[in-house]
């Protein structure tokens, strides 16, 4: 039991991290705006309403990339070769994405893309039971 809570954990953490990493990259090719404060709620939205699409769709490449990451790490550190820490992984995260889609100004085709993304949870774990045959 102890093994899966920590599959879970660890799953969260490098998948948080995936993300992150895409989304510096979007950061950099479409920066902040001068002076923008992370506590400025209203600026933040502004930024995300005005953002061109391929600086959304990077985020769907991040949560893509997290996703993917997340049920890989997740089902090696589970080891037994269950999708559940997979699954539960996608989940969390699917409810985080909800949260930012509520909260943030964000298109139809963000909402149906930052859903689905999050089943390549099943990808990663498909890829760690790959990599146990080798």
């Amino acid at each position: 039991m102890l093994r899966r809570i920590l599959a879970v954990i660890a799953g969260i953490i490098v998948g948080s991290i995936g993300i992150w990493l895409i989304e510096r990259v979007g950061h950099s090719l479409y920066p902040l705006p001068a002076g923008l404060k992370p506590t400025d709620m209203e600026g933040f939205k502004t930024y995300v309403e005005n953002l061109p699409f391929m600086g959304k769709f990077i985020v769907i490449l991040g949560y893509a990339l997290g996703a993917l990451l997340s049920g890989f790490v997740a089902t090696k550190v589970a080891n037994n070769n269950k999708p559940t820490a997979a699954i539960i992984c996608g989940i969390i995260f699917m409810f985080f994405t909800i949260y930012n889609m509520v909260v943030l100004p964000t298109p139809a085709w963000f909402w149906v893309l930052g859903i689905a993304v999050w089943g390549l949870v099943l990808a990663g774990y498909k890829l760690a039971l790959n990599t146990n045959k080798a």
